[in-house]
């Protein structure tokens, strides 16, 4: 291990790491924020060949954090884990770790912050006169299904709030660990308050495997959306995120997988790199597919004049140019065929919303 300044942000090819199992990312990138880098020339202990997953206290007294960005499908949301152990390797949520003193890498993906007091926060949050009932997102940014969560419960826990205080919730995951909590969503779903998204990225256990390593795999994703969609719970699917060159031509597949499942709602979104995320993303092609590396990046960087990133709202998510508009033709297409995203098919009520009296869980029989 060695300790230097941090003036670049990308690593020799010739020191690329290799791949950890079970991780997206084989190193720590430097924080953008902080002057001292720590950096170690590999994972060599041989009790601890790959970095353990520490779960550390968020101690955050809101829980309800307002979306500023327009092209984004919500106005508030709630994120029960900040990081996420899910290792997605294109995460764009990686960034937001350095804000906390951590590098958007193998940090991102094992040092995952945990809010244990979201469901008390978010009953005094809705408990609040102040409150306007609104559609919550669940998560905005890290998923709310990630593994710990089948031990700590706390999004079932914020689920059982929004279920007593009927107010609708919108909900993206990549775990099939969403049919746990079935049973609180046709709760909701009596009243016009759910809906589920899954995203599927691609079909193929192969890049599933190093892109998305501990997510559910496409088979068990599909079976997600089928028993939802079985009990009668509003469920779509998120072709997100489509990687050009990679896994742009199974657009299609997917979207027919999904439907036939059950899913009646469906969006994309095309690869986007923040900040570290792009050398992030540069040294997974190097060690994955390093065959295909340079036409990925020259296909991303076509739909972004020449760059691999576009932050400005409304080109983020899907670029510009001829090979934007394919994908965008390719999509609706599908999507008509399919009977996709018909009218009415995701819209959510807030008309039954109420307050418990006294603060108490709820009646006894919820209908």
């Amino acid at each position: 291990m060695s300790v230097a300044p941090s003036r670049s942000r990308t690593l020799p090819l010739a020191r690329v790491p290799p791949p950890l199992r079970g991780r997206g990312v084989a190193h720590d990138p430097p924080n953008r924020f902080e002057r001292i880098h720590v950096q170690r020339d590999g994972w060599t202990d041989p009790e601890d060949p790959a970095p353990r997953t520490r779960f550390l206290r968020d101690r955050s007294r809101t829980i309800v954090a307002r979306n500023r960005s327009p092209d984004v499908g919500f106005d508030v949301s709630v994120n029960p884990y900040r990081g996420c152990e899910h290792g997605c390797v294109y995460c764009y949520a990686r960034p937001n770790h350095e804000y906390l003193g951590f590098s958007p890498g193998l940090d991102f993906e094992s040092k995952i912050l945990v809010k244990a007091d979201a469901p008390e926060l978010l009953h005094k949050a809705l408990s609040s006169p102040r409150w306007q009932p609104q559609v919550l997102a669940m998560s905005g940014v890290t998923d709310p299904y990630q593994p710990v969560e089948r031990r700590l419960e706390i999004t079932r826990r914020c689920l059982e709030v929004a279920a007593e205080f009927r107010n609708p919730v919108s909900l993206i995951t990549k775990n099939h660990m969403v049919t746990r909590d079935i049973d609180l969503r046709e709760r909701l779903a009596r009243h016009r308050a759910v809906h589920v998204t899954v995203s599927v990225t691609s079909l193929r256990r192969e890049i599933q495997r190093v892109m998305e390593p501990r997510t559910s795999i496409p088979r068990r994703r599909l079976q997600a959306i089928e028993a939802l969609a079985r009990a009668g719970i509003p469920v779509g699917v998120n072709v997100a995120p489509i990687v050009p060159g990679l896994t742009d031509h199974e657009l299609p597949a997917i979207l027919e997988s999904a439907a036939a499942a059950g899913a009646t709602r469906a969006a994309y979104i095309v690869l986007r790199l923040p900040y570290a995320v792009k050398e992030i993303f540069e040294l997974w092609l190097q060690q994955h597919f390093p065959d295909r590396a340079a036409k990925v990046l020259n296909r991303l960087a076509s739909l972004h004049d020449g760059r691999l990133y576009d932050g400005r709202f409304g080109v983020r998510q899907r670029g510009e140019g001829p090979f934007a508009e394919q994908i965008r033709t390719m999509f609706e297409v599908t999507c008509g065929r399919l009977g996709l995203n018909r009218p009415g098919t995701a819209e959510l009520s807030v008309a039954a919303f109420r307050r418990p009296p006294g603060g108490g869980q709820g009646d006894l029989f919820d209908v």
